[in-house]
């Protein structure tokens, strides 16, 4: 598409007034500026909608996204889109909850190669086999596994409603997968027994109490946000503990002038952002599959909407599924 000097102009503007408290340049911006206006004119013509992770970068966020947030908000405003077409800037299981949820929609992943280490470190097969060790005990599992394996589980769970979701079971021994991590945090914070797997996210397992330290005695002040998919005894030096938005709420409502967020490093250029007169202090970690995702690969499926793109999950997996997701949605 071919657009006016006066267009990218303007575009560019726009996305200055975010990106600029980022560090990017005006120039920057403007070399941006007409790939953002194609994607976001395409949208309006295939009656599209852009869902983007937290963890995605600002251009996506800031340039072509229609609603940012963390898996519970984008499961939540998935199930209510009316678009005809949903492009999902994150990772594989997001956009799978996204087609569970709107099975006559079309779904893109822009990257098939966006997946998870979590989703990845546990099986439908697993599942059963826990199942049948321990019976008649209710099985949670965390929204970063795949359709297959949330078909096998009783409800399903984001880091923003797992205590909610846990604590809404009368029994006091639950199944929870996959997240060894945050099992261990829920059981803590809930006083359930939690029968766990032994998946990890390649985020967060590799923060440590020393560094969490070392920032404490450099900066007495600072207001520590872990992300529970961190480990116990990261967790417990925090201020507070839960989910992405756990995270935004906390910087919104505090009266804190700097922070760590214990997280993807996606979370802390949002926050750079939408909080400038707030400091966002180092220490957080890349996500080698979020950053799959690109303008590009954006562009291209909504371009050519290629079906090694689209997201298609067996009908008899869906139905298993989207009961797990839906029973969540219920109680949330």
């Amino acid at each position: 598409m071919a657009f006016s000097s006066a267009d990218i102009e303007q575009e560019a503007s726009r996305l200055y007034a975010k990106l600029g408290k980022l560090g990017w340049s005006f120039d920057s911006c403007q070399a941006y500026a007409p790939l953002t206006l194609e994607i976001n004119q395409l949208k309006k013509q295939k009656n599209a909608i852009i869902l983007a992770h937290s963890y995605q970068t600002p251009d996506i966020i800031y340039g072509v996204a229609d609603f940012v947030g963390d898996s519970y908000a984008l499961s939540s405003h998935a199930s209510k889109t009316s678009a005809s077409i949903i492009v999902f800037a994150g990772v594989k299981f997001m956009a799978e909850t996204a087609k569970l949820l709107n099975p006559s929609k079309k779904v893109f992943l822009p990257s098939m190669d966006a997946g998870c280490s979590l989703a990845d470190g546990i099986t439908a097969e697993d599942v059963k086999k826990l199942k049948a060790q321990f019976p008649n005990t209710p099985v949670i599992c965390y929204i970063n596994t795949s359709a297959e394996v949330k078909a096998e589980c009783d409800i399903c769970c984001t880091s923003a409603n797992a205590a909610k979701i846990i604590s809404s079971f009368p029994q006091d021994s639950l199944i929870f997968i996959p997240d060894e991590f945050m099992a261990k945090n829920l059981s803590l914070q809930t006083g359930k027994k939690l029968i766990g797997w032994t998946a990890k996210c390649i985020v967060h397992q590799d923060f440590n109490k020393d560094t969490i330290k070392s920032i404490k005695s450099l900066f007495p002040s600072v207001k520590i946000l872990a992300h529970s998919e961190c480990s116990p005894q990261v967790a417990q030096l925090a201020d507070a503990v839960g989910g992405t938005s756990d995270m935004e709420r906390f910087v919104r409502g505090s009266s804190a002038s700097s922070f760590m967020l214990i997280t993807e490093c996606g979370l802390s250029d949002r926050l750079r952002a939408e909080f400038p007169d707030k400091q966002f202090i180092g220490a957080c970690s890349l996500c080698p599959y979020m950053k799959k995702i690109s303008l590009k690969n954006i562009l291209h499926v909504l371009l050519h909407e290629p079906k090694e793109n689209e997201i298609s999950i067996p009908p008899e997996v869906a139905i298993k599924a989207r009961k797990a997701i839906q029973k969540m949605l219920d109680i949330s």
